[in-house]
């Protein structure tokens, strides 16, 4: 499974971006996906997950009412749309696919990782 997300730029504090991550590859199966993000010097952190079906999401506790995500099957693709933008959250994002173990917070508990695009919120 190949991962490509897309979406990041630079935006005000306050502002918006949704963030893209199409899925190729074997996608006659449908898997959980996730968004993490990460900055210089510090582990990558989990932000939002979602599962195959869409029917169930979990957040940080940072991003909570203030980002969404959704996906669309038919599309392969999975969104992060992040409102309220704050300069903390300026770091690159990467999507994630497939965590057997469900354990979404842990980096290591997916299979599959996409390039990374960066989000920079200026102040």
């Amino acid at each position: 499974v190949q991962l490509q997300a897309s979406g990041g730029g630079l935006v005000q504090a306050g502002g918006s971006l949704r963030l893209s991550c199409v899925a190729s590859g074997r996608t006659s199966r449908v898997y959980d996906m996730g968004w993490f993000r990460q900055v210089p010097g510090k582990e990558r952190e989990f932000v939002a997950a979602i599962t195959w079906t869409g029917l169930t999401t979990y957040y940080v506790d940072s991003v909570k009412g203030r980002f969404s995500i959704s996906r669309d099957n038919s599309k392969n693709t999975v969104y992060l749309q992040m409102n309220s933008l704050k300069p903390d959250d300026t770091a690159v994002y990467y999507c994630a696919a497939d965590s057997p173990t469900r354990s979404w917070a842990n980096p290591s508990s997916w299979r599959y990782w996409g390039q990374g695009t960066e989000v920079t919120v200026s102040s």
